[in-house]
């Protein structure tokens, strides 16, 4: 951890302790990773133009999310994958993020029972996509509501299970199917097998999703990870409007890369959306978050709260989404490296590497709070697909694109 400087030396210690298989499925994408890659080089093509000679001595990162004010404009991201990072890794989610004072989003196909991870942090926003049986998507919103959870997240960006080729290479499966060779690529991570698989095998035995009603667990065989998951391609808005109806708190969608869209779930009375490519494990080829956030900004910006993930590794990346319009920011594979490596403290370091760099960035743009960010300070040019963003003017400029 002392060794630990940035997210990216997080991944490096992940990708050592972690068997092959298990870092790809966090790490990589989908088909030929376009949108992997993507996502991070959008982030390059945006600029700044800070301003010097600022009093800049009193920062804050403060944000007010729903009515509620939290520390940083950070999220931890739904990751369903946590707990085979670390024995009961979305406990150790949790109670970094209750102690970074930010909110914690837990995944339906978490490790851990939605209930236990609750206590750990007063915050937490649940996730959940439409199945199948409605009536069991309902009966899982209302154990979520009985929980304590603060936000209702749906994710509408999967309508078929995505196409990971390298995970039927690696044969991981869910439940875990052995073949000759993640036998041998757990075996040369003792760290693991013992700290997080043995765990489980002494204590509740071989992981599986806590949150899945008795009815679907039984329906469960081995598959390729991601399509053990019971999902739909037969959602549709009328969905998410019966979840509004039943739901009482703020219902976020998440997966959202068209404007329109954007205003149709708006008009369904979501409170917030989720700007995401699903980090570029869904659909390839997909556009960058952050490039298509100004346009969504400004078409649902001043009637909801808009939130982007994908592809956010420091903490200028953060203050780039922020002046763009965004209100937070979700991280999920920095969290989840940080875990892997070392449970709540190393998601504690992850979370602390991003503070300490939006702290720094924010100094050194110019900027006391979150809400003087604006594209002002940005400037932006991709040669690839000539998108240009209008930049606010302030009282004597000229106009800039």
């Amino acid at each position: 951890m002392r060794d630990a400087y940035n997210i990216d030396d997080l991944r490096s210690l992940a990708r050592s302790r972690l068997p092959r298989g298990l870092f790809e499925f966090i790490d990589r994408g989908t088909e030929d990773e376009v949108a992997v890659e993507g996502n991070r080089a959008a982030f390059d093509r945006i600029k700044f133009e800070p301003r010097v000679l600022v009093d800049v001595s009193r920062r804050s990162q403060a944000v007010t999310l729903f009515g509620k004010e939290f520390a940083m404009p950070i999220v931890v991201a739904p990751t369903g994958s946590a707990g085979l990072m670390w024995h009961e890794g979305e406990i150790a989610l949790a109670r970094a993020a209750a102690a970074a004072g930010i909110p914690c989003a837990v995944a339906t196909g978490s490790m851990t029972a939605m209930e236990r991870v609750a206590e750990q942090n007063s915050h937490v926003w649940f996730q959940m996509a439409p199945w199948p049986d409605r009536s069991l998507s309902h009966q899982l919103m209302e154990r979520a509501r009985n929980a304590g959870y603060e936000a209702l997240i749906v994710t509408v960006d999967g309508a078929v299970a995505a196409n990971r080729e390298y995970n039927l290479r690696n044969g991981y499966t869910t439940p875990f199917s052995f073949t000759r060779r993640n036998t041998l690529d757990v075996l040369m991570h003792p760290g693991w097998l013992m700290g997080v698989l043995g765990k489980y095998m002494v204590s509740t035995g071989m992981p599986r999703y806590e949150n899945y009603p008795s009815e679907i667990k039984q329906r469960i065989t081995a598959q390729p990870m991601g399509k053990a998951r019971l999902i739909t391609d037969t959602a549709t808005w009328d969905d998410l409007r019966v979840l509004r109806s039943k739901w009482p708190h703020p219902l976020i969608v998440k997966g959202i890369l068209r404007a329109q869209d954007a205003r149709s779930a708006v008009e369904c009375g979501a409170d917030g959306i989720i700007v995401s490519n699903h980090g570029g494990r869904a659909l390839d080829s997909t556009e960058a978050p952050i490039n298509v956030l100004p346009g969504i900004v400004e078409a649902v910006g001043h009637r909801t709260t808009v939130i982007v993930d994908s592809g956010f590794r420091r903490g200028s990346d953060v203050v780039k989404a922020l002046a763009l319009g965004a209100r937070a920011v979700m991280i999920g594979r920095p969290t989840l490296y940080g875990t892997a490596v070392a449970g709540e403290a190393g998601a504690a370091r992850a979370i602390d590497i991003f503070r300490q760099e939006i702290d720094r960035i924010l100094a050194l743009v110019g900027a006391v709070s979150i809400d003087q960010l604006d594209r002002s300070f940005l400037r932006a040019c991709s040669s690839s697909t000539q998108m240009f963003y209008t930049v606010k003017q302030s009282p004597g400029e000229s106009s800039e694109t």
